[in-house]
């Protein structure tokens, strides 16, 4: 489904954090769902839909890492981005033994996760092919 493949989720409980990453991903031309959290991203049907997920390590209730976990038990296995306040050793382990495609310790530059997003978009596209939008049809 080509929509899917644009679509990025993402969970943060930091409001303005959410704000940037959401306008950064739009201008680049990606779709964009924004989540306070990951009880939040779970009542809802987005992360199905998702070509990847950009999620915060450390959330009110579960973590960024545990809502990975919980998503893949439940068949939903997209490619992960973490970010992260909070870096330490433990948590770029965690964030590797996840397989991550990318951990992004807060603040990082923009250019950094565009470029993770579109790693993780092209991972999860098996044509390859570029899966930003298009204003023109090919």
């Amino acid at each position: 489904m080509p929509g899917q493949t644009q679509n990025v989720v993402v969970v943060d409980d930091d409001r303005s954090m959410n704000q940037a990453i959401s306008r950064l991903l739009l201008a680049a031309g990606f779709t964009v769902q924004m989540f306070p959290s990951a009880e939040a991203l779970l009542e809802s049907e987005a992360a199905e839909g998702a070509g990847c997920l950009v999620l915060d390590m450390r959330l009110p209730g579960m973590s960024g890492l545990e809502l990975h976990q919980r998503l893949k038990q439940e068949g939903v296995d997209r490619p992960v981005i973490f970010i992260t306040a909070h870096d330490v050793p433990s948590s770029q382990e965690q964030a590797r033994k996840a397989h991550a495609v990318a951990y992004l310790p807060k603040p990082f530059p923009g250019l950094s996760l565009m470029s993770a997003v579109a790693d993780a978009l092209a991972s999860h596209n098996p044509t390859g092919r570029s899966t930003r939008n298009k204003k023109d049809p090919a």
